[in-house]
């Protein structure tokens, strides 16, 4: 748990520095070892992963998400991922954003897209469930190399008009989570990544 209103605070643990690259998207590269996704990967793969479901919804949505997901919920297995992203979050909004911040009070979402499966994620913002805190900050860490399957781009509207975001494995990829966004469909491999949802107070 931690608030954030911006503060100035010191880039001790990491060795570089994130970059905004379209109106609100920021990026930061290399936020993880490659050891460290291999271990994020491997216990998202132990979790099982099931498919999504959208909240609230009563039909089928294969037309508006089709990927499997599981959660990882802050345990001893987790602290240090926990941990790390709450540092990483820190800076990002000190730098960018200047949101007021409860945490990350949502569960990590390991997220699969498979060719086989027909991955694929149309647009949306994520304003989360209703009984949930509201989402101020999205994350997206990049787990598959690129080299591994072709399509499956995370998409923003970044306020000049399409941006596809970067594919770069263990790429941080943040914006506000009013942003529309989507992932087009898998053309080939499996793709798999990382959500991290960050809450506050209602924008005023």
């Amino acid at each position: 748990m931690f608030r954030s209103t911006g503060f100035d605070i010191a880039m001790t643990s990491f060795k570089t520095f994130p970059q905004s690259i379209a109106g609100p998207l920021v990026i930061w590269k290399d936020v993880f070892t490659a050891q460290e996704l291999d271990a994020i990967e491997a216990h998202g793969d132990s979790l099982m992963p099931m498919r999504a479901e959208i909240a609230g919804a009563r039909q089928t949505t294969d037309h508006m998400r089709i990927t499997r997901v599981a959660w990882m919920r802050r345990d001893a297995e987790t602290a240090w991922l926990y941990a790390r992203l709450e540092e990483a979050v820190l800076h990002l909004n000190a730098q960018f954003y200047k949101f007021d911040l409860f945490g990350l009070n949502e569960s990590l979402q390991y997220t699969v897209y498979d060719e086989a499966e027909g991955g694929h994620y149309n647009w949306h913002v994520d304003l989360g469930a209703k009984n949930v805190q509201p989402r101020k900050i999205s994350l997206s860490l990049q787990l598959s190399d690129p080299s591994g399957y072709e399509g499956c781009n995370l998409v923003l509207e970044a306020g000049e008009g399409p941006h596809i975001a970067e594919r770069a494995r263990g790429t941080l990829i943040a914006f506000p989570s009013y942003v529309l966004h989507r992932v087009s469909p898998i053309e080939s491999g499996v793709r798999k990544s990382l959500v991290i949802w960050v809450s506050g107070p209602e924008f005023r």
